[in-house]
């Protein structure tokens, strides 16, 4: 005899049944703890949520707490707090997140949770400090769900079973639709011309055999939809499709068997065929959007070759140690980051960071993971962890784009929810107006196309559609949003603010003009040079090789961060750096030096002097007029001194600059300019401009920056070029411009269709085709932004 189990509905033999008190049945004991949990807990409702949907059957939990110990690596810090992302099995409806997210929330220390269901990716900010991991995975558990490693594969694997479903599907209505349109034209043609009742009886029963599995197989997705919307009592497109549809059905089921009136089985099926259709196409579309978010994903499929006692090991990536030793042969992919030990080997970084040009890298070269090894092999040892490299960070970063929404999106969202309650209150007062006036079949047919021509869905769609198709272009463009919702603050920013060195200059100096005084040794400058590796430094000591410079020993050598170096050389005391460096260190001026130099004393006196110059960056100024043609107004800060900063702005053609600031400096100008009601975009890359990058609206930083201004960061240049600025400038103020387009159609359509269809002009057969045309322009609009900058 079968049962079926109190908690995750599924049948069951009752030989294998557990009883608990009042007479409920079990069909395992992990059913029975989960139903206990929950009562106990006050989060019964979700019984009453589930309706009649089932569950998978809940684990026992004899095992959760050392399965809940392997999820620890998959954290990640954000800020001050933690974050994991999870793949979470067996949710099935909006009962299912609703009840994940009130007991997760019951945990202390629980900051944020998002769930999506069509994914069932879980990310999930807590604080550590209140809250272990292992606790967050017991909890998931005891509700009766199982957390899983996300994996974009198993997401990919998810949208290829729903797109074969659909097809299926799909199937299945066109071809009865397409049989149906064939009696349908001879019923009209009857209509018109005359025809039998036995005759018109058998068409009409034709038509109710082929649209009955249109609408409850091809149609069962709207009606899943629907019934979850009617669940959070939330209307949607769905809702209304099935309202419209499942009306016409029962009208012409009761016209056929009454034989009064006209049938619409056609109507039926060729409404719901064909908003199907626009909803499989919607799902190609958004796939066809997503592929890009996949190419990174896709470079981890493979697995590292890790030497272990002269052996090579095949391991997983997150399996691979720190220290351990890695082979990368030709070919291969690096997916983790380190440092070669031996072996040589050029690489290409293109794909990561748009460099065209191979690099060697050598023993002690610096090897980041996402380069293609082209030829030869080398060892190196890792650095870090999977779960902090390079790669994986940018992977993160790109898939957890899509989870924060715009706020002209959370805007529309709210206006689309009662847009649909506001058709299907139309739609019953025109029923009546109808019915009074007309006819019961007339009201009916008027009803249906008010319900049916109404499209909240390209209203829903008209966002992050676009977005999505935005964040793709943007990666193979070498430009990381870091959130979708920045395209919308990038393309309102009317501000631009700079950093000079690294951002508008190569960051790399060359010697200009040198003095060197008669007597003093080349050699000993030059040794001192190779103490400090800050940039003038090495400028300096390069230039010295090139004139054939050579090392030579010394004694006490000190370095002071940021001011200079010192050391003794045959008993002779050299200082060199700063000109406040050398002051403090007893060495005299007889003249004031305001350009970027590099003086060298030796007991108290100069006897040497370099000027150096940064040169700026070749497509700089092609920058700073797009940004001003687009009217945004250009600000240079640095903390350089003026006389160099003012250089690097004329040549710019920027008006507006500041010299000599200093970090806390930067952020008072840009806390300044927010006051003023100016939407800022800040672009720097060292540490410098960490805070400023922190306060601006859009904070843009360079892909090779300081590790703590890609954190404070919106957007990321992942090859270091401006030109890539300009071009996160366009796809930003085009997919604004996209989306706009989008809602302004969504709104005339609608304002225009539905009076129509209350008119009674437009039949319930046209109302869906309009509909699905809507939905399908917002779509092919949003996918113009792949085209338009697919070959820039």
């Amino acid at each position: 005899m079968k049962c079926r189990c109190a908690h995750c509905k599924q049948s069951f033999d009752e030989s294998a049944m557990i009883e608990a008190k009042g007479g409920l049945k079990f069909c395992c004991v992990g059913c029975k703890g989960v139903y206990e949990i929950l009562n106990e807990s006050g989060l019964s409702e979700f019984y009453e949520r589930l309706g009649k949907n089932t569950l998978n059957p809940a684990s026992s939990g004899a095992n959760v707490k050392n399965l809940a110990a392997n999820f620890s690596e998959l954290v990640t810090k954000e800020g001050e707090f933690s974050k994991i992302s999870l793949l979470i099995d067996g949710i099935t409806c909006s009962a299912c997140i609703w009840l994940l997210e009130k007991a997760l929330f019951s945990l202390p220390g629980i900051l944020e949770v998002n769930i999506n269901s069509l994914s069932q990716k879980a990310v999930i900010v807590y604080d550590e400090q209140e809250l272990l991991v292992e606790q967050i995975i017991e909890k998931i558990y005891a509700v009766g769900y199982t957390p899983k490693a996300y994996a974009v594969s198993q997401k990919e694997d998810e949208l290829v079973k729903k797109r074969q479903n659909f097809y299926a599907k799909a199937l299945v209505g066109v071809f009865a639709t397409m049989n149906i349109m064939w009696l349908a034209i001879a019923q009209y043609g009857g209509y018109f011309s005359g025809i039998r009742s036995d005759v018109k009886d058998l068409l009409s029963f034709a038509q109710f055999v082929l649209a009955t599995p249109v609408l409850f197989y091809t149609g069962s997705e709207f009606f899943k939809g629907a019934k979850i919307a009617i669940k959070n009592a939330s209307p949607n497109m769905d809702l209304l499709v099935i309202t419209g549809t499942s009306i016409t059905y029962i009208y012409s089921i009761f016209a056929m068997l009454t034989r009064s009136g006209e049938s619409y089985f056609d109507s039926v099926a060729m409404i719901i065929t064909f908003v199907f259709i626009g909803k499989f196409l919607e799902i190609l579309g958004k796939k066809k959007a997503l592929e890009t978010s996949n190419f990174l994903s896709d470079m981890l499929l493979a697995k590292v070759c890790v030497l272990e006692d002269g052996k090579d090991i095949l391991k997983e990536p997150k399996d691979v140690n720190l220290g351990e030793k890695i082979v990368l042969r030709s070919g291969e992919r690096a997916l983790l980051d380190g440092v070669v030990l031996s072996g040589e080997a050029s690489v290409d970084s293109s794909s990561l960071t748009g460099e065209s040009l191979p690099l060697l890298l050598s023993s002690g070269g610096e090897v980041k993971s996402g380069v293609v090894c082209l030829n030869g092999q080398i060892v190196y040892e890792a650095r870090q962890i999977f779960k902090n490299s390079y790669l994986n960070k940018l992977i993160n970063l790109l898939q957890n784009a899509e989870l924060k929404k715009p706020n002209i999106e959370l805007a529309v969202n709210k206006i689309a929810s009662k847009f649909s309650l506001s058709v299907l209150t139309l739609a019953f007062f025109t029923f009546w107006f109808w019915y009074f006036k007309f006819s019961f079949s007339e009201a009916v047919v008027t009803a249906v196309s008010v319900i049916v021509i109404a499209c909240p869905c390209a209203l829903a769609l008209a966002t992050p559609v676009s977005s999505v198709c935005a964040l793709g272009v943007a990666f193979k463009n070498k430009v990381l949003f870091k959130e979708a919702k920045f395209f919308e603050s990038l393309a309102k920013c009317d501000v631009a603010v700079f950093d000079k060195t690294g951002t508008l200059t190569k960051a790399k100096f060359e010697v200009s003009e040198f003095f060197i005084k008669e007597g003093a040794s080349i050699d000993k400058i030059y040794s001192l040079c190779l103490i400090s590796n800050h940039q003038i430094s090495v400028a300096v000591a390069e230039f010295l090789k090139q004139k054939g410079a050579k090392k030579v020993e010394l004694e006490n050598a000190n370095l002071s961060v940021a001011k200079g170096v010192s050391a003794d050389i045959l008993d002779e005391r050299f200082v060199a750096g700063s000109r406040r460096f050398l002051a403090e260190n007893g060495v005299k001026f007889q003249e004031s030096e305001e350009n970027v130099s590099f003086f060298v004393g030796k007991q108290g006196e100069l006897v040497a002097k370099f000027y150096l110059k940064d040169s700026v960056k070749p497509e700089a100024k092609a920058l700073m007029d797009e940004l001003k043609s687009a009217g945004m107004k250009v600000c240079i800060l640095s903390g350089d001194v003026q006389n160099v900063v003012k250089n690097v702005a004329d040549e710019l053609g920027v008006s507006e600059f500041r010299a000599g600031m200093l970090p806390d400096e930067k952020a008072k100008f840009i806390a300044d300019l927010k006051q003023q009601g100016k939407k800022v975009l800040m672009v720097g890359d060292g540490i410098n401009d960490a805070a400023a990058l922190s306060l601006a609206h859009v904070a843009i930083c360079m892909g090779s920056g300081a590790a703590v201004s890609l954190e404070k960061s919106d957007v990321v240049l992942l090859d270091d070029s401006l030109q890539s600025l300009a071009k996160a400038v366009k796809i930003s103020k085009f997919t604004y411009k996209t989306i706009k387009q989008n809602l302004l159609f969504c709104l005339l359509y609608n304002a225009l269709s539905l009076p129509f269809a209350v008119c009674g002009y437009v039949m319930p057969l046209f109302a869906a085709l309009f509909m699905s045309a809507s939905s399908l322009s917002v779509i092919l609009n949003s996918l113009f932004i792949v085209r338009k900058f697919k070959d820039k």
